[in-house]
């Protein structure tokens, strides 16, 4: 049995966990969080991503925990009506496909309860150090001591630990594309039942749809900006700030303010992609937005993470002991997936991806190789 760290919890992490679990290997999984990640905005699940979800046996379990919007309502900066649809919103797209809009935290939860009993999760740790030799990968922790393992996967986001520790600094791979969002919860002040709506002011704008049978809602906000020295590591400087540009908004901003400035949720990141000329370097290999995020503009990051689990997973089992073999597999196959993805966020600047592009990307690769 070989043994594989796998740092970063969520989505892409805890789908590889159950996965090379199934092929024989022994995951451990290293999460910075105390926990599952609470919190996030709806995510979709598209395409042979689908494929995935029902090879884990849990498309059925995803199905029941979708969202079940009615439709949209995009609103001028006064909270006025231009446009209103029933057939599509910005967060999922058509409402009669069969795709699936969910909460990320309900999807981390599906894959967490599906892995927990089988894989090691160590909460509350992360790495400091990885160091590689001919037999294997002696890893140092935040907290407790160092282990060694065969092979370590980078599963850590944006803002890579194993990304930085192996491949270097992360202004040499990041892509800004202009935006920050913000995404963070509150009680559901806008009355809206199973209907979302979406809101332009000047160089911000939101969306709010409401969750959790209508008792809550998830708030998008975003707003155009350069990238901000050190962002992600200053939670309360960029909360203020969004805070601040809420307050200035004509329709409903105060309220808006108070919930950004309350949430326990709050979260806030740059819009960017990671484009990288390779994934893996010895023993270690990135997955999902570490090694190729496509930025929520692509609405394809969680699908990316679940066909990245699975043909990393199938080609380390198909290799046996060469993982060299298994690593560059795994790239030949999803680097024309990621880069339709990828294009998807950039095909249509200030608005959605074209329906028919969308299409083709969420359906570019056979899972079966």
């Amino acid at each position: 049995m070989r043994t594989v760290l796998i740092s970063g919890g969520g989505i892409a992490g805890s789908a590889l966990a159950h996965l090379l679990r199934e092929r024989g290997f022994v995951p451990t999984v290293v999460e910075r969080a105390p926990g599952p990640r609470r919190g996030g905005q709806a995510i979709d699940i598209r395409g042979a991503a689908l494929d995935v979800m029902a090879r884990m046996g849990l498309l059925e379990r995803a199905r029941r925990v979708r969202t079940r919007m009615r439709g949209m309502s995009v609103l001028d900066a006064e909270g006025r009506e231009v446009e209103r649809s029933t057939e599509a919103t910005f967060s999922s797209g058509r409402l009669d496909s069969d795709d699936i809009e969910l909460l990320r935290d309900d999807l981390v939860d599906l894959l967490h309860e599906h892995t927990r009993d089988g894989v090691e999760y160590v909460f509350g740790n992360s790495l400091t150090a990885l160091e590689e030799d001919p037999h294997g990968v002696r890893a140092d922790f935040a907290h407790g001591p160092s282990r060694t393992f065969d092979l370590v996967v980078g599963a850590d986001g944006l803002h890579s630990a194993v990304r930085r520790l192996v491949f270097g600094p992360e202004e040499e791979f990041v892509r800004h594309l202009g935006v920050y969002v913000s995404v963070f919860g509150a009680d559901n002040f806008l009355g809206l039942d199973d209907w979302q709506v979406w809101v332009r002011d000047g160089d911000t704008g939101y969306g709010a749809m409401p969750v959790r049978d209508n008792t809550e809602l998830r708030i998008a906000f975003g707003f155009e900006s350069g990238p901000l020295d050190d962002d992600h590591r200053d939670t309360g400087r960029l909360r203020q700030l969004v805070v601040d540009r809420l307050e200035t908004m004509s329709w409903r901003g105060p309220e808006l303010a108070k919930a950004a400035r309350e949430a326990p949720d709050f979260h806030c990141d740059a819009v960017a992609q990671i484009h990288m000329e390779r994934w893996s370097h010895g023993r270690t290999v990135l997955l999902g937005d570490a090694g190729y995020c496509a930025s929520p503009m692509s609405g394809q990051g969680t699908s990316l993470a679940l066909v990245g689990a699975h043909v990393l997973a199938a080609e380390l089992g198909r290799a046996g002991e060469d993982h060299r073999t298994a690593f560059a597999r795994y790239e030949e196959r999803m680097r024309p997936f990621v880069a339709l993805n990828q294009a998807l966020a950039t095909e249509n600047p200030g608005g959605p991806a074209p329906h028919e592009s969308v299409e083709r990307a969420k359906n570019a690769i056979s899972l079966d190789g």
